[in-house]
């Protein structure tokens, strides 16, 4: 089921590359990447892992709720990630000149399916 959604999420998004579903501590439970795709997703969801843990324990103390997307752009890849609870995150690696409103659109609609499977 996860490796499905995670190839919708890519494929369905120009210019997707990969996806990742990851727990907090780092550890991937599912991946998608397409062929020949210039990032591995794994060592992308391990850095940020670290990033977003920080990123939660900042929204806290600022009463600012639950951190639920964070978008990372560089010159060569845009990293979206949409927090699943506590203690999972959801990643989409794409192009930078990719469609990152649908990417999110996709993220946003898939989080509530996955999250029920992870429980």
């Amino acid at each position: 089921m996860f490796k499905e959604a995670l190839q919708q999420l890519v494929e369905g998004t120009e210019g997707g590359l990969a996806g990742l579903l990851m727990d907090s501590n780092g550890i991937a439970l599912e991946s998608y990447a397409k062929e020949g795709s210039p990032f591995d997703i794994h060592t992308i969801g391990i850095e940020f892992s670290v990033v977003i843990g920080s990123i939660r324990r900042a929204s806290s103390m600022l009463d600012a709720g639950e951190a639920k997307e964070i978008a990372v752009g560089s010159d060569h890849l845009i990293t979206l990630i949409r927090t699943l609870g506590d203690t999972y995150f959801l990643a989409l690696a794409m192009k930078p000149e990719g469609n990152f409103g649908r990417g999110r659109y996709l993220m946003r609609t898939a989080a509530p399916k996955l999250l029920a499977e992870l429980v």
